[in-house]
């Protein structure tokens, strides 16, 4: 359950407590820091802690690439101070006297919010929203695997020994996901007493793929539940001597996973989306708002496909879309109209993967939605039929392409800042720069006697 610091304390002193897990969310969102006692963390590192600035600026290995501003060998690896939010206190249950918080990432000398840390990328575009007197209420969907042997046994066997934990098409398949009820029901009942609005489960529609919902909320709560959320999956599954894979695209004969996104503004506790009087319900400002999603889709399609291995989902007849149009509730579409002509009215973003950051994943398109209402955008008709089946619209095939959209961006650019678009055009240089130095398996097996 979610906690204030005061039953942080009580807890504590009741023993009931001992550990107190600091973290903040990194570029690849992934949760890191460290783990206090919690009589010290109560006793005065609950006002700020410190880490290593490199912490933002690394790839999928942790490893400390050249070429980011921010910061290098030649200014030394200074620190970032790390800024309890002290309002996202909650119990991690699945853990033993445990609980954790979130932190805000900033300067260590000016306090201010370290503009390229995923969460103030956020909070900065949900100021904007606010200044236009919106509010954002999201939903984000993990996909996931799991597999039958655990991380280490897969890592030994040189990530080959891959066999999911169930053989056949699961979607929404109750006998086979009972058999994974060992793993699930964890999951749902310790993230619920996390205090995380858990809906349900399901299985996906692959062998071993599960999917998680969690209850439509305000937008740095999404993104903060979605985080948690994927780190808990990760080590529930781990306890139960399995693997969690959120990679999006383990095999090229099996369906990739996603994480869509909903989402529709609210003010006063409306959606202002909605509009009875207009056709399928759809009112003027949610009509700019996707025409700007739809418009600058290609600039921030990094943000929701951040690796070399998030293009190989986007493969007609899979589920995955393959061009930036909208539809009616048609899940061909990279953009899907849900709940028309109902006040539950709202826009499903299809592109992004399940390797998605979501606090990088919902700036951006919160950015792109503002850039359109500010723009006063017209929305394109809706597409009808198989949106597979036409070639405009196309989603950047790459992240080689992804990262020259964004890198040309000036909408984002001017979202954003510079200094925070560069980065991440550097961060996908980095990945591509490792990649493009591996020989890989497909190129041995296809050449070795063929060439």
């Amino acid at each position: 359950m979610s906690l204030s610091f005061d039953e942080l304390k009580a807890k504590t002193e009741a023993g009931e407590i001992d550990t107190v897990l600091v973290c903040f969310v990194d570029m690849q969102g992934r949760l890191l820091g460290k783990r206090f006692h919690a009589g010290h963390f109560i006793n005065g590192a609950h006002a700020e802690t410190h880490c290593c600035n490199y912490l933002l600026a690394t790839d999928l290995e942790m490893t400390t690439p050249d070429g980011f501003a921010s910061t290098s060998w030649e200014k030394g690896y200074g620190d970032f101070t790390m800024k309890p939010d002290l309002g996202t206190i909650r119990l991690m249950p699945w853990l033993e006297g445990t609980a954790m918080v979130l932190c805000d990432v900033q300067d260590h000398h000016t306090h201010a919010d370290v503009p390229h840390s995923p969460r103030a990328m956020l909070k900065k575009q949900l100021k904007r929203l606010e200044a236009l007197g919106y509010e954002a209420m999201m939903a984000t969907e993990l996909e996931f695997f799991l597999f039958e042997k655990s991380y280490d046994e897969i890592r030994k066997s040189g990530f080959r020994d891959l066999d999911p934990i169930s053989g056949y098409n699961e979607d929404y398949h109750i006998f086979q996901t009972t058999k994974e009820e060992h793993v699930m029901r964890p999951i749902r009942n310790h993230l619920w007493n996390a205090g995380l609005p858990i809906e349900c489960t399901k299985g996906e529609a692959e062998t071993g793929q599960e999917e998680l919902n969690i209850k439509y909320a305000a937008a740095l709560d999404t993104a903060d539940y979605h985080t948690i959320a994927k780190h808990a999956i990760k080590e529930i599954a781990w306890q139960q001597g399995h693997a969690a894979s959120f990679l999006p695209k383990w095999h090229h004969d099996r369906v990739g996973s996603s994480s869509h996104v909903h989402q529709s503004l609210w003010q006063d506790g409306q959606n202002v989306f909605f509009d009875k009087d207009a056709d399928l319900g759809m009112s003027q400002v949610m009509k700019h708002y996707m025409a700007g999603m739809l418009k600058y889709a290609p600039d921030y399609t990094y943000f929701l496909a951040p690796y070399i291995n998030s293009y190989k989902r986007f493969q007609a007849g899979t589920f995955a879309p393959t061009r930036t149009i909208w539809s009616v509730d048609n899940r061909t579409a990279g953009f899907r109209l849900c709940g028309e002509g109902t006040k539950a009215v709202r826009v499903e973003c299809r592109v992004g993967g399940s390797d998605i950051n979501p606090y990088l994943a919902m700036a951006a398109q919160l950015a792109a939605g503002i850039a359109g209402i500010e723009e006063k955008l017209e929305l394109s008709p809706p597409f009808k039929g198989d949106a597979y089946s036409g070639d405009e619209g196309m989603i950047p095939g790459t992240l080689r392409d992804a990262r020259q959209t964004l890198k040309g961006s000036e909408m984002l650019r001017a979202a954003m800042g510079d200094d925070v678009v560069d980065h991440y055009v550097r961060a996908a240089e980095v990945e591509i720069e490792d990649f493009d130095r591996i020989v890989t398996d497909y190129e041995i097996a296809r050449g070795f006697e063929r060439c």
